[in-house]
């Protein structure tokens, strides 16, 4: 293959990592453990998800 070439599921990482990087604590190498990154992950993904979860959903009737 030449070119650019649409991989079938990129988007969906991509999308990952904006949202990860929208608390820019994640944008730099702060933590000296991989345990305190890893717990940054998860609690960005926490608060992506409660966020998600709080929005009202559209009525289909």
């Amino acid at each position: 293959m030449r070119g650019f070439v649409v991989l079938p599921k990129r988007w969906i990482v991509e999308r990952l990592f904006a949202h990860l990087m929208r608390t820019r604590r994640l944008a730099r190498d702060y933590e000296r453990r991989t345990t305190s990154a890893e717990a940054m992950v998860y609690w960005s993904v926490i608060l992506l998800m409660t966020r998600r979860l709080a929005r009202p959903h559209s009525s289909q009737a």
